[in-house]
């Protein structure tokens, strides 16, 4: 398939991406809030739960984001996962940044390593059956923060990540991520739309100075947001507006396709905040879902590493699946929640 093949696929109306990837400590801390421990077996047993929900896998989501460790793993049966994903018709995608860092000379500010080896790297995903590959670079709200050489130096390291990614044959999503849960995270939604239309604009003139084919890629955005302390929490409807109002005015119509991420908002709130965007006329670009904790928060916690949990832990997760889809279209309404 061409990169743009890829790309439309991963956003097709209805569909969206499963974000498997996360890290250990991630990983650690949420097994932890259920009662288990951080094992290898543990994690394959939990992601395998989640790869063999036929009815989500099949219907509702297009593609999955993987670690390297989930992408060379196989099932208790021996059965590889990336062959249970392609039997379910989903693209497996690759996490490939090593994380972010404190980035020196600033207050606090980060960067994201993982360039050195990429290209070898994405070679070997590529021969091992990845689709698309995933990069996060993340910009802070503070009194002093984001500085322009942090923004600038995060959006060189997407343009070049997303480079080799097309390099190889492999569809970069590229995830620049204005976070909104962190401290102090009592800035305005107007303050994060200011930041967030910067930080996208730095982004496309650093891919377009590298010669990205944007008809080849996805882009992971935040929403616009007001801070976690905000005094002021701005409603569904100017949510959707200014997140779509700063979206036309940096990201070009030839990406194919918008898949958001849903950090510092609850379950239903990224999937209302999602179908409200797609209620609004005229979106050049197929807008759907990239969530992680806001699908599978559910499942997991019915899962709690508990073999005689998995079919409900299964259903819990083709549910919050289903009502992503529907937003996908604009079609959600909260009583369908209220009714499961």
């Amino acid at each position: 398939m061409s990169l743009n093949a890829i790309a439309r696929k991963l956003v097709e109306p209805g569909k969206g991406i499963l974000a498997a990837d996360e890290s250990e400590p991630t990983i650690a801390k949420r097994f932890a809030a259920i009662g288990i421990g951080n094992t290898p077996e543990l994690r394959r047993d939990y992601r395998e739960m989640l790869f063999r929900s036929r009815e989500a896998m099949t219907k509702y989501i297009s593609g999955a984001i993987l670690t390297e460790e989930t992408l060379k793993q196989d099932g208790a049966d021996g059965t590889a996962f990336i062959a249970l994903l392609a039997d379910s018709d989903v693209i497996p995608g690759i996490k490939v940044d090593r994380g972010t860092f404190p980035m020196p000379g600033t207050d606090g500010e980060k960067i994201t390593e993982g360039l050195d080896g990429l290209r070898q790297r994405l070679a070997e995903y590529a021969a091992l059956g990845a689709g698309f590959a995933k990069w996060r670079a993340v910009i802070t709200i503070a009194e002093q923060a984001p500085t322009r050489n942090a923004m600038r130096a995060n959006a060189h390291a997407l343009a070049r990540y997303a480079m080799l990614c097309q390099e190889a044959g492999i569809v970069p999503v590229v995830e620049p991520e204005v976070v909104g849960d962190g401290e102090p995270g009592d800035h305005s939604i107007e303050r994060c739309q200011e930041v967030t239309e910067e930080t996208l604009e730095t982004v496309f003139k650093e891919l377009r100075l590298a010669g990205v084919d944007f008809t080849g890629m996805l882009l992971k955005p935040n929403m616009v947001l007001a801070g976690h302390k905000a005094e002021r929490q701005a409603d569904v409807e100017e949510v959707a507006r200014r997140t779509v109002e700063t979206l036309r005015a940096t990201v070009p119509a030839s990406v194919p396709g918008i898949a958001f991420l849903s950090g510092g908002q609850t379950d239903e709130e990224a999937t209302a905040h999602l179908s409200a965007m797609n209620r609004l006329p005229g979106l050049p670009w197929n807008v759907t879902f990239s969530y992680g904790r806001a699908l599978q928060n559910a499942a997991l916690r019915l899962w709690a590493g508990r073999a005689e949990n998995i079919v409900g832990a299964q259903a819990a997760f083709a549910h919050r699946a289903r009502m992503n889809s529907l937003a996908s279209l604009g079609e959600w309404q909260g009583d369908l929640d209220r009714a499961a």
